[in-house]
């Protein structure tokens, strides 16, 4: 008898332990896993999400929730409002939180937070709008740590430039392009100490009655290069250009795997422009099509700054449609194998420290005018490099949100 109940105490002690390793929920048991990214396909039972580290499968159960986030404010989940898997479509943005599958593979979607398309296209509209109507874009000349002060720098298609001073409000927000990047949405978090000399920056706000100063709420930093040269050598394949650059005299090797603008200046555009610029005419420039490039208004209504109300980008430039990246838009696109040795481009890229091999963000060809006048006004023969700096439109400019 004593042994019978031995063994049914052993056996619940041991029922009991397999109980509390097992037999716990999943919730309390395991850490879910967070995928974040962009939905790529919607099916009954699971959604595929394209991540950073490529596309994720996730299961759905009848025990999802659902939760439609703020594009205004994606990280507040806890201010997410209820929704339904029938809410969900490709091009939505979701934060979903999965829990591992008993077959120990899947991953079953515990909750789905997701902002619509449709959302983030009217957020996106609303802060090129306020980027445009409300913004400035210029080169960043001094510093004044004393009184946290900018002096920029904003130059049109004339050549003329104006300055103004920027000064950034208490809780102003900052952003910084990442590295080989002029995607807002890859943008950084920054600051103002951050900020140096040369940078190109945007900035939203609003200028004082006098025009000379502004006020920002947001300023988006760039820190780039302009680099221009001959080609020497092009190798298709490889996306790669080397090229004698004007400044230095050496080979520069230019990856163009990554470039988001590859145009080619019309050569009597070019020859125009670059005329303009100098002063050496007063025509206005023309392209194919009757193009023209309208002086800049940094006064002018309906934008503030040189660029109140140009295209996706560019220090300087005409309001409403006669921007620069506007024009740009219409010059004709063209690869790495369009090009051959001789050729004359200019790249811009990121600052990296490295002036023997740089990644390409924007390529244009058919820049020689500018080049040539850059050497003219600074007295110096062709071939024996550009003295001082150089402009070229649409090169050095940074795209709007």
């Amino acid at each position: 008898m004593a042994q019978i109940i031995f063994r049914i105490i052993l056996f619940v002690i041991i029922s009991g332990a397999f109980s509390f390793a097992f037999g716990q929920t999943p919730d309390a048991a395991i850490k879910p896993t967070y995928f974040v990214g962009d939905v790529a396909a919607i099916s009954a039972k699971s959604i595929i999400i394209t991540t950073k580290s490529g596309p994720s499968q996730v299961l759905l159960t009848d025990k999802t929730a659902f939760k439609h986030s703020s594009a205004e404010n994606p990280k507040d989940l806890a201010a997410a409002t209820a929704g339904a898997f029938t809410d969900l479509s490709v091009g939505d943005k979701v934060i979903v939180s999965a829990l591992l599958a008993i077959d120990g593979k899947s991953m079953n979607a515990r909750s789905v937070y997701f902002i619509t398309k449709a959302d983030i296209d009217g957020k996106n509209a609303k802060e090129t709008a306020e980027w445009k109507t409300r913004g400035i874009t210029g080169k960043v000349s001094a510093i004044n740590q004393q009184t946290n002060q900018l002096t920029v720098q904003m130059s049109g298609l004339t050549g003329a430039s104006t300055t103004l001073a920027v000064t950034p409000k208490e809780n102003a927000k900052f952003l910084h392009y990442a590295p080989d990047s002029v995607r807002f949405d890859e943008a950084k978090p920054s600051s103002l100490s951050e900020i140096t000399v040369g940078d190109l920056i945007r900035a939203v706000g609003d200028k004082s009655a006098d025009g000379a100063s502004f006020t920002a709420e947001k300023i988006l930093i760039g820190s780039f290069q302009t680099t221009a040269g001959t080609v020497k050598t092009v190798d298709a394949e490889k996306n790669e250009i080397v090229i004698k650059d004007f400044a230095s005299g050496k080979d520069v090797t230019i990856s163009t795997a990554s470039v988001t603008t590859f145009k080619k200046f019309p050569a009597e555009m070019a020859e125009r422009m670059a005329s303009f610029q100098s002063g050496g005419g007063g025509a206005r420039p023309a392209g194919e099509g009757g193009m023209q490039a309208r002086p800049v208004n940094p006064g002018g209504g309906g934008g503030q700054g040189s660029t109140g109300g140009q295209g996706r980008g560019g220090v300087g430039g005409a309001r409403g449609g006669g921007g620069i990246d506007d024009m740009l838009e219409r010059f004709p696109n063209i690869t790495a194998a369009d090009l051959k040795a001789g050729d004359v481009i200019a790249v811009s890229s990121t600052k990296n420290g490295s002036s023997d091999h740089i990644k390409a963000i924007k390529l244009l060809a058919g820049v020689e005018p500018f080049l040539r006048m850059a050497q003219a006004t600074g007295g110096r023969g062709r071939g024996q490099g550009v003295q001082g700096g150089f402009s070229i439109p649409g090169l050095d400019g940074i795209g709007f949100p």
